[in-house]
């Protein structure tokens, strides 16, 4: 990776994984995008800032040749809560977004980077250590964009040799970057609820277990497949990574070693508890961990005390 180009950087993966990429090849080498226009912050102050609407191609080229992209993170995308709110906005951003993006890849010859999901699974597939290659019949909008995703991925590595990687992220839980319409948002609300009022309203009902990873870890995984060894990759897109499984009363007994106050109420939201019932307890990144030596280094007890520290240092 010399030139990298990363569509969605308003959201909460793309703002992180803008820095981090930018301390390991340089701010001039990254270029940050979003359809609403980046003014101010650390993504303005540390290198180039571009305003890209996914489904504008002319725009993905120009910006791509004034560059020299060779790859390009696609993060733009509409999650899940919202994407039942906006289907038809979701698969325009998800689907149409994406085929923008590899066309201008197989055409300028750039790797693609596709983040897949826990979501491009569904209530067929097997909910504990569930494979790699499994059936894939999600019931919601985000989860049908992510599985045409990882198709036209496969496809366009096949039929063009674009060098297409993904990853399937489960749940990703953040002390900077507010979260943003997804079903696993409670497991960052929680921690920032828990430091101002001692009191969180959960969405989900208690024994809803979900893969998580912490932050830190998924900016690894994305940054560790598009650098590995392509001789190795035999699944290539939307590998398996996980780093924790647990549900809503787990987080709240670990929230409780610091707060022992804290207090767990619930309030099941019917869409976000169907989203996630449809959706594997954990699954397997035997593969990952195979292929190109995927290894998380956060669990939830070592999550937890970094994120209570963090927000705590924080005014909320």
């Amino acid at each position: 990776m010399k030139n990298i180009l990363i569509t969605g950087c308003g959201g909460q993966i793309g703002s992180e994984l803008a820095l981090e990429l930018r301390k390991r090849y340089g701010g001039d080498h990254v270029i940050v995008s979003d359809v609403r226009p980046i003014l101010e912050g650390p993504l303005v102050q540390t290198g180039p800032v571009e305003v890209i609407d996914v489904l504008d191609i002319t725009r993905i080229v120009a910006i791509v040749k004034k560059y020299d992209i060779d790859t390009i993170y696609h993060l733009a995308a509409v999650l899940s809560a919202v994407g039942e709110a906006k289907p038809q906005l979701a698969w325009s951003i998800g689907v149409n977004g994406l085929y923008n993006v590899l066309e201008v890849a197989r055409e300028y010859r750039c790797a693609v980077f596709f983040p897949s999901s826990i979501g491009a699974f569904g209530p067929t597939t097997p909910l504990d250590f569930t494979p790699q290659d499994t059936i894939q019949r999600p019931v919601s909008m985000y989860g049908v964009t992510k599985v045409t995703g990882e198709l036209l991925c496969d496809y366009y590595h096949r039929r063009f040799q674009v060098d297409t990687r993904g990853v399937r992220f489960p749940g990703i839980i953040s002390n900077v970057a507010p979260p943003g319409g997804g079903t696993t948002d409670y497991a960052v609300e929680i921690y920032y609820e828990a430091v101002k009022s001692g009191r969180y309203v959960c969405p989900l009902r208690a024994g809803t277990f979900l893969d998580m990873m912490y932050m830190p870890d998924a900016l690894d995984a994305a940054i560790g497949i598009m650098e590995a060894d392509s001789a190795f990759l035999k699944h290539r897109n939307s590998f398996n990574v996980t780093a924790m499984s647990f549900d809503p009363e787990m987080i709240a007994g670990e929230i409780r070693k610091y707060i022992p106050g804290f207090v767990m109420e619930y309030d099941v939201d019917p869409v976000k508890q169907g989203i996630a019932d449809s959706w594997p307890n954990r699954m397997d990144d035997s593969c990952a961990r195979e292929e190109w030596g995927w290894n998380p280094k956060y669990d939830l007890e070592a999550m937890t005390g970094d994120m209570i520290k963090v927000i705590r240092g924080k005014r909320i």
